[in-house]
């Protein structure tokens, strides 16, 4: 049975690998069969792609062509077209050139002809020159200058007339923007004024006072006199005691010590000598402070201390009644205002114009005129020389170089002409109006004359039968030099004159 068993399985792998086989065959053979299909198939589409291939190339060929033979076409007409142009630019250049070869010769034959006229013109001219000399009887030179003196006359009387009217013009244009400029600086410049006199008074609370201060045979007083140097003047004032002295610091030592002891009520030579001593250190600071504050108010920088010390000083000196320090103010403002106006260094005018007064602080202890003196301490303390000019020049003691050095010396004679500005004695005052009107009458053909405006004004009527328009000139000019010569005035005195002639008529 195994034997049978093996057998029969034998036999099954035999027969079961033999089926297998046959249909192995059989599909083997099915795929060749279809892969020569499939080829078959892929050759005759491959073909047919590739006759389509062919015809489209042929047609992108033929297309290229095409688009190449139009524009070979195009280039030709262009090329066409720009040869015809270059050929008619040749036949109107050669039209040009014939038509500049016959303007060449025209312009040669005209040239010729002027020539010919120009020859002729120049014998026509020596003719004429030739029979002119022999009528006037002059040569050509004698009458050429002849002419040339006559035409130098002429332009030398148009010159002076021209010369004239624009000396005129200058002259008034001037004379109306230094009007203005003045005008402007003094309306914008308010200085106040302090009159002051050599005199202080001291109220005092009772008359009994009047004996603690004399003390005992004199003694505080003369204390007082002695430290102070001034003139203490108890009389019959009723409370009330009279500190004179033409030093105006010693009269402030003076006033305030003495307020201070009576303040106090211990009056004895001592206290004196210790009140003394304390109101000149307050002396002292109140002169440091004002010359700080001027030089403040001004806007002047840099003035070296000793400088602001002398400037304070100046706060106790008067002038004409006018106080210098505020004098000094008011000059540094106005003449800084103009230097601003004329475009000229209004730092340096107003340094000049505060400094210019300075030698009046010390010139009750120093000989001289206060102008040498301003100058040397403005040198000595390092000014720069355009403000030592001006100080020097403000009062006309040197000639005046620059414009800052004019513009101080106008700011000056402005402030100290401000009316009320300065005081005089009313018999100068009246003197001094009376000589006005003693000068002016004592020239020949015056009728009458005024001085008004407080004496800085004289108007002055004259006879029109025996001075004419043109006289009027010169006699304001000669009463103003006798003016100048004979009175003394601060600032300046205008002359009028006047000549009126009436001519009355009656119609019946």
């Amino acid at each position: 049975m195994i034997i049978t068993a093996l057998i029969t399985t034998v036999v099954g792998l035999l027969i079961g690998y033999f089926a297998r086989k046959t249909i192995a065959e059989s599909k083997i053979k099915s795929a060749e069969d279809l892969a020569r299909t499939i080829l078959e198939t892929a050759k005759r589409d491959g073909e047919n792609k590739k006759r389509e291939l062919l015809l489209e190339a042929k047609e992108e060929i033929h297309k290229m062509r095409s688009d190449l033979e139009k524009e070979i076409r195009d280039r030709r007409g262009e090329l066409q077209r720009l040869e015809r142009r270059l050929i008619q630019k040749e036949e109107t250049l050669d039209r040009r050139a014939e038509t500049l070869e016959q303007k060449e010769s025209f312009l040669e034959q005209k040239q010729k002809e002027i020539q010919q006229l120009e020859e002729q013109i120049s014998v026509l001219h020596q003719k004429e020159i030739e029979e002119l000399e022999r009528i006037s009887g002059l040569s050509r030179e004698e009458a050429k200058a002849i002419l040339l003196e006559d035409v130098q006359k002429d332009i030398k009387h148009e010159m002076a007339i021209m010369i004239k009217e624009i000396e005129n013009k200058a002259r008034e244009e001037a004379e109306i923007k230094a009007r203005e400029i003045i005008s402007s600086a003094i309306q914008r410049c308010a200085a106040d004024h302090a009159a002051e006199t050599t005199v202080s008074v001291v109220t005092l609370p009772n008359d009994e006072m009047k004996g603690r201060i004399i003390g005992r045979e004199g003694r505080n007083i003369r204390t007082l006199e002695t430290l102070t140097g001034i003139d203490l003047i108890i009389d019959d004032t009723p409370e009330a005691v009279v500190i004179s002295g033409f030093d105006p610091i010693r009269r402030e030592i003076a006033r305030i010590a003495l307020e201070k002891l009576i303040e106090d009520g211990r009056i004895h030579p001592a206290r004196i000598e210790e009140m003394v001593e304390k109101a000149k250190k307050e002396v002292d600071n109140m002169i440091s402070k004002a010359g700080e504050e001027a030089a403040f108010e001004v806007g002047v920088h840099g003035l070296h201390p000793e400088l602001i010390k002398l400037l304070g000083r100046l706060k106790f000196r008067t002038s004409y009644g006018q106080n210098v320090l505020k004098h000094s103010i008011e000059v540094a403002h106005l003449a800084g205002l103009m230097a601003y106006e004329l475009r000229a260094d209004a730092a340096i005018a107003k340094r000049a114009g505060l400094l210019h007064d300075i030698g009046k602080a010390v010139d009750h202890e120093i000989e001289g005129p206060h102008v040498m003196i301003g100058a040397e301490l403005a040198k000595k303390y390092h000014e720069s020389d355009a403000v030592i000019h001006a100080i020097m020049a403000h009062h006309n003691d040197v000639e005046p170089q620059t414009v800052e050095a004019v513009l101080v010396q106008a700011a000056d004679a402005i402030s100290a002409a401000r009316p009320g500005a300065r005081r005089e004695a009313l018999e100068a005052y009246i003197k001094r109006l009376n000589k006005l009107e003693e000068i002016a009458n004592s020239f020949e053909g015056v009728e009458k004359s005024y001085a008004i405006q407080a004496g800085r004004e004289i108007r002055i009527m004259v006879k029109p039968e025996m001075i004419s328009d043109e006289d009027i000139v010169i006699l304001a000019r000669n009463i103003s030099k006798k003016i100048e010569e004979e009175v003394e005035y601060p600032g300046q005195i205008k002359v009028i004159v006047i000549r009126e002639t009436i001519a009355i008529d009656y119609a019946k």
